[in-house]
């Protein structure tokens, strides 16, 4: 398993579509991002999920079926030799994910979850975790250990803004180095920190146009590895379109964000 990623001098990047929508789309996603992180040389871990388990309403789309999205992933892997990362909602999908993919995502609503933790340790490939938005960065060290005590230590832990009020997220930066002290990588997830979630219209919304500002903070207070969910058009992805950075503006946020990393 390829783990140069957590190794790199420059942050890391977990990148691609919230959702896996079609394969064309797919593979033209992942070969820009390999062209241009290629060209930066920031080491790129290509995100999608296979399914969206927990959308605002059922009539919300979830997915194009589990093995086909999950194939589509492992193309990619084996098309660009780049690692590969999707969320599990269900301990039992740990081991099916894990067929196809690098690194099994645990959801923030879902960090508490025991059974799920474990079987995604189980598994062996690297787990990250993120962090609840009701939870404190102090409480993500016992989450961790459940994956370390059942035999793992592949552990990464993303920060992904807090609950504020009823509709709306925060940023603590200080979790980024709280977090760094329990030995894990840290990400930093730009986009969905900046959700507005359970709308009135049964739609997330967000805050696109601070995907820079959340991103250089990030940089600045030393996150490993920073976590962009990225489309060709935004607007017309099937989710959460309203919070994504359009891929044809990737390449100047990460320039910018590599020259504050050399000012550090």
């Amino acid at each position: 398993m390829d783990l140069s990623y957590l190794k790199s001098d420059n942050f890391f990047l977990l990148a691609g579509p919230c959702v896996i929508e079609e394969e064309d789309m797919t593979l033209r996603i992942a070969e820009r991002l390999k062209i241009v992180t290629d060209k930066l040389s920031v080491p790129l871990v290509f995100k999608g999920s296979f399914r969206k388990a927990n959308r605002s309403r059922v009539d919300s789309f979830i997915g194009i079926g589990d093995q086909k999205a999950l194939k589509i992933l492992r193309k990619v892997h084996d098309t660009f030799q780049i690692p590969t990362v999707t969320d599990i909602h269900e301990s039992h999908e740990a081991t099916m994910a894990a067929e196809y993919v690098d690194v099994l995502q645990i959801p923030a609503f879902l960090c508490r979850q025991t059974e799920l933790l474990v079987a995604a340790a189980k598994t062996g490939k690297v787990v990250n975790i993120k962090k609840g938005q009701f939870l404190s960065p102090e409480a993500m060290k016992f989450a961790a250990q459940k994956v370390t005590d059942s035999g793992n230590e592949k552990v990464i832990l993303t920060e992904r803004g807090t609950t504020f009020g009823y509709g709306d997220l925060v940023v603590d930066y200080r979790g980024i180095p709280t977090m760094k002290e329990f030995g894990f990588p840290v990400v930093m997830d730009i986009t969905h920190s900046l959700q507005q979630p359970n709308q009135s219209s049964g739609v997330t919304g967000g805050k696109p146009q601070l995907i820079e500002t959340i991103a250089k903070a990030a940089v600045a207070v030393g996150a490993d590895g920073l976590f962009i969910e990225t489309h060709p058009d935004p607007i017309s992805a099937k989710s959460d379109g309203a919070n994504m950075l359009p891929l044809d503006q990737l390449e100047g946020l990460l320039t910018k964000l590599l020259k504050i990393h050399a000012a550090l």
